[in-house]
Order: C-alpha cells, then sequence, then structure tokens
C-alpha cells in the first residue's frame, strides 16, 4: 500500500465533503437551524445542473453559474416564506419541517427522473491527473479541494469582513438586540440561506461530475455533511474543512485495508473525535 497516496487521496475527497458540510455549517452558525434536507437540495441542484447540461447543451461548470441564483431564489424563498415562521427555542419545528421537505424533494425527483443513476460529463478532465512522483492526483478531486477552499475563503470574508456579515453575527448572537438596530432577522435569514444555497450548487456541481447521483443518495451526503460539521465544531468554516479532511482520509485508509470498510472507516473516526472533542476541533464560541 502506497500510504502517501492514501492519505492524498483521503484528502481530496474530504474537500468534496467540506463542499456538501459548507452550506449547513453556515446555516446553522448563523440560525442554530439543522437542515435535514440540505443533503436532498445538493441532489435537486445536481438535478437541475443536469437539465441544463442535457437541454440546453451548457458546459457543467456555466450550467453552475446559471443555477446559482436560482437555487439562490429557491433558498431566500424556503427561509422567508417557511423555515422563519418554525424558528424558536423548540427545536422540533425546524426539523419536521425540513424532514418533510426532504421526503417531498426525493419523491418530486423519483416522479421526473426516475430511479437510474445520472452523471454530469466533463469530457476529459474526468480521466485526467496530474503525476508528482509516486503519486497521480487527479484533476477533478484537485478541483474540487480547492473549490472547497475557496468556498471556505469566501465564506469567512463575507462573515468577518462585509456588512452583511456583521449583521449575520449580530442576528446570531442575540436576535432581539439586532432587531433594536434596524436588523430584519427573517431577511438576514433568508440571506443566509440563500448563500448556502450557492454552496449547495458548488457541491452538486462536483458530486455530478465525480461520482453518479439518483434521487436517493439525498440522506447519505446529509450525513457526511453533518459528521464534517460536528467534527470541525459547530460554526467553524475551517473546521468544516478540517473534518470533511478527517473523513475522507479515514475512508480512504479503510478502503486501502478492506474495500468494505470504506464508509465505516469515516463514522469510526468521527465517533472518535467526538470521544476526544465532544464540541469539535476548532468549536466557535457561543452563548
Amino acid at each position: 500500500m502506497n500510504w502517501l497516496d492514501t492519505i492524498i487521496q483521503g484528502i481530496l475527497l474530504g474537500g468534496l465533503y467540506a463542499l456538501f458540510a459548507a452550506g449547513l455549517s453556515l446555516v446553522f452558525g448563523i440560525m442554530r437551524l439543522v437542515n435535514l434536507a440540505h443533503g436532498d437540495l445538493i441532489v435537486l441542484a445536481a438535478f437541475l445542473l443536469l437539465v441544463l447540461v442535457s437541454a440546453i447543451g451548457l458546459n457543467p461548470f456555466v450550467a453552475a453559474l446559471v443555477a446559482a441564483p436560482v437555487m439562490y431564489a429557491v433558498g431566500w424563498s424556503l427561509q422567508f416564506l417557511v423555515l422563519n415562521r418554525t424558528i424558536g427555542d423548540d427545536i422540533l419545528p425546524p426539523l419536521l419541517i425540513t424532514f418533510g421537505l426532504s421526503v417531498v424533494i426525493q419523491n418530486a425527483l423519483l416522479e421526473g427522473f426516475s430511479a437510474d443513476s445520472r452523471r454530469l460529463s466533463v469530457g476529459t478532465l474526468e480521466t485526467a491527473s496530474l503525476q508528482l512522483g509516486p503519486v497521480s492526483i487527479g484533476t477533478m478531486p484537485l478541483l474540487t479541494f480547492l473549490a472547497a477552499i475557496g468556498v471556505i475563503v469566501g465564506l469567512n470574508l463575507v462573515f468577518y469582513k462585509t456588512s452583511l456579515g456583521r449583521a449575520f453575527r449580530a442576528t446570531s448572537d442575540d436576535r432581539a438586540t439586532a432587531s433594536l438596530m434596524g436588523i430584519r432577522s427573517d431577511r438576514i435569514f433568508a440571506t443566509a440561506t440563500g448563500l448556502a444555497m450557492i454552496v449547495v450548487t458548488i457541491a452538486a456541481l462536483f458530486l455530478g461530475t465525480r461520482a453518479n447521483f439518483d434521487p436517493t443518495i439525498g440522506p447519505a451526503r446529509l450525513i457526511y455533511a453533518f459528521e464534517a460539521v460536528i467534527i470541525g465544531g459547530l460554526g467553524s468554516f475551517w473546521g468544516t474543512l478540517a473534518g470533511g479532511v478527517i473523513i475522507g482520509i479515514a475512508q480512504t485508509i479503510g478502503a486501502a485495508i478492506n474495500p468494505e470498510w470504506q464508509i465505516l472507516a469515516g463514522h469510526v473516526a468521527f465517533l472518535f473525535v467526538l470521544l476526544v472533542r465532544p464540541r469539535g476541533l476548532f468549536p466557535r464560541a457561543v452563548d
């Protein structure tokens, strides 16, 4: 076994998991909402990209630029019209609503696209690779990891360097006080979810170009995203990237030892981190 290659492939795989998790981390960090439909929204975005690619003939990367504002509008409307009504001290209503949304999305996609697996083609990029000594790095996995870093950097800049980010932090820390300063929490929450849906579109692009997808895989993507967020620490964007990388490395090492252990190894790594650091590796301080 080439351990160096295994670890590098795990790091690159972790970039995909970080993309799955970044939007979930943003939404939870601002409004403490766990969106159980997050994985299905990734799959929904992947099918939207598929429609744009197959019906209009767009390149998948161009299709993502078209789909991003559409998904932003979907996220903004969903939060403003539905989820804002459920946010409060009781965590059960948003869980029930997003669970129901997950079921609706899955069944709607099954009706519209059947249960067949699909994939987005990016031509020669699918098999292109860079040879660095004994290690072969696939171009698409590398692009995925770079995209994850770009998303994390972008979210940090928005969150900590802009007026919108200040409104995000103020609303997250004290919703009532923020409203006294003229910040409308309902619109801030909707904007946060819309931004998360742009990240979801990026995640869907790399999901669809690197693996087959079908209407029922959303819950599995949610589990990976949730584990990455918990490992990294709730509300920490860089922690989310670290969480994704840890899961990715654990899975590739598990698969190298025994292919049947790939998924199990990621879950074991998640449980181990919880035992050592129950609040995650880099938790953001919250009251």
